[in-house]
């Protein structure tokens, strides 16, 4: 009675989980114990010891023992996340904490690539509010979309990167999906090239953080090609060619289709011309990210211009689409993914495995944003407008990049900060050196990312002068 009544009690204490799979459940569950069972179930740790297995005790002091230990002793179990180390934290997240937990009044945050007004705010295009507006006067449901999204806006995202005349679309050539913005597509294109026998994918050196374990997580081993010539500040472009044409034929290069991240350094069209006829002797699969269409230049056809010019050059590429910068839609997660293929037949085929990739990984995407560009971008007038506001945030940036090369220049830099204003998009990328950035952050509380990488989308009219004189404090050593 001791023993059974030691082992309800001990049960009682024990998480269900435990309990139902320990041999004393069983017993006690069962009206008696069996004098053979093993507890090796749980840890029963007492100031008398530790049992690990064998029979109960039979005599009165250690059955007292025993209920005791079960009643009074505290029952030791570990973690099934007990191995689990501290990962490292994410560079630009982590960057964002520090930056809020720095109590300096003039901090600034040049780190996160998400654009901000001449107030340093969050800026909703007056076009998405409207859209927005609209939506929800129309009081839609909230129905699952299917595993491909949205019909109508994997429509328009892809007549918005090709162009309306765009041979494959019409000869519908182009197999789409809407995704998790751009990322989502990302990790879908690279799980469906490892599926089918990719081993490796090429990406510019350097490239958007999130590229690398983007592709490694799919499977892929990531590979760089020379980009960019930290010496002289601009695009190494010799090296790119020299590395394109060493690539091994039939493998997979990612493409930036403008505004480089984190550059901000793109190829010339002649350039690009290059870039295609190479790929086409070697046979490569270019696989465009566009995440800055109509952000970077302010001008959608021009920032398109690379991939269409590839397409018209008959490649058959893959391209994916995110709708965060250039819409500010950064929470809706609005991103498409494409290819391009010989045949409509053989686009059904290749839509039909990027749809089993989908299924199994998010199932079906969100609406909402969704929702919103294809509101915009099959309205004529709502279209124009979009054009419109991007490129007022393309000139904001402009006027920044400009203001501070000058005010640099003014301060008697040492420097050429040429590139600064070469450059295009949202990124400067400034040539800084990890010393410079980590003094710009602890002198000056400025923070942008180790590389030296800055969202020029945080500077405004009212910091770029402090900006000017922190960054010229750390690189002249005055």
């Amino acid at each position: 009675m001791i023993l059974r009544q030691a082992a309800q009690a001990l049960n009682r204490r024990l998480p269900t989980t435990a309990r139902r799979s320990s041999p004393s459940f069983l017993a006690a569950s069962s009206g008696g114990i069996d004098n053979n069972f093993v507890l090796t179930s749980v840890n029963l740790q007492s100031k008398r010891g530790v049992w690990v297995s064998g029979s109960p005790p039979s005599s009165s002091s250690n059955r007292r023992g025993f209920a005791d230990a079960a009643v009074d002793n505290e029952i030791a179990h570990e973690s099934h996340w007990s191995e689990f180390p501290m990962a490292p934290p994410d560079p630009i997240i982590g960057l964002t904490e520090a930056y809020l937990n720095d109590d300096f009044p003039d901090k600034v945050n040049v780190g996160v690539g998400a654009y901000r007004c001449d107030r340093g705010m969050p800026f909703v295009l007056p076009v998405v509010r409207e859209a927005e507006n609209e939506l929800v006067a129309e009081e839609l449901d909230h129905e699952y979309s299917g595993i491909a999204g949205c019909p109508n806006f994997v429509d328009v995202a892809l007549k918005f990167a090709y162009g309306d005349d765009c041979v494959p679309l019409k000869e519908n050539r182009v197999a789409g999906v809407q995704t998790l913005s751009g990322t989502g597509g990302l990790r879908v294109f690279g799980e469906v090239l490892h599926q089918f026998g990719h081993k490796h994918i090429y990406v510019p050196n350097p490239t958007w953080g999130n590229h690398i374990p983007i592709f490694t997580n799919a499977g892929l081993e990531v590979r760089k090609y020379r980009y960019y010539d930290n010496a002289t500040s601009n695009l190494d472009f010799s090296g790119l060619i020299d590395d394109l044409q060493a690539i091994p034929e039939g493998s997979c290069v990612l493409l930036h289709a403008c505004a480089h991240n984190p550059t901000g350094m793109d190829p010339t069209l002649e350039q690009w011309k290059q870039i295609s006829d190479i790929a086409k002797e070697r046979n490569l699969l270019p696989f465009f990210d566009c995440a800055y269409q109509g952000f970077a230049s302010g001008d959608a056809r021009k920032d398109a211009a690379a991939l269409r010019m590839f397409v018209e050059d008959g490649h058959n590429i893959a391209l994916v689409q995110s709708f965060s910068k250039n819409f500010g839609l950064y929470g809706q997660r609005v991103g498409a993914l494409s290819v391009v293929a010989d045949t409509p037949d053989e686009a059904k085929r290749v839509l039909s495995q990027l749809k089993v990739h989908i299924r199994p990984s998010y199932s079906n995407p969100p609406r909402h944003g969704a929702r919103i560009v294809s509101k915009i971008l099959s309205n004529e007038k709502k279209t124009d407008e979009f054009v419109e506001q991007c490129m007022g945030m393309a000139k904001r940036i402009d006027a920044m990049r400009i203001k501070l090369r000058n005010t640099l220049e003014e301060l008697g830099s040492s420097r050429s900060w040429e590139h600064v204003t070469k450059q295009i998009g949202m990124f400067a990328y400034s040539g800084m050196s990890k010393d410079e950035v980590v003094a710009l952050r602890e002198k000056h509380h400025i923070y942008c990312t180790l590389d030296g990488r800055i969202s020029m989308a945080g500077v405004t009219s009212k910091n770029v002068e402090y900006i000017a004189k922190a960054i010229h404090d750390v690189t002249e050593g005055k």
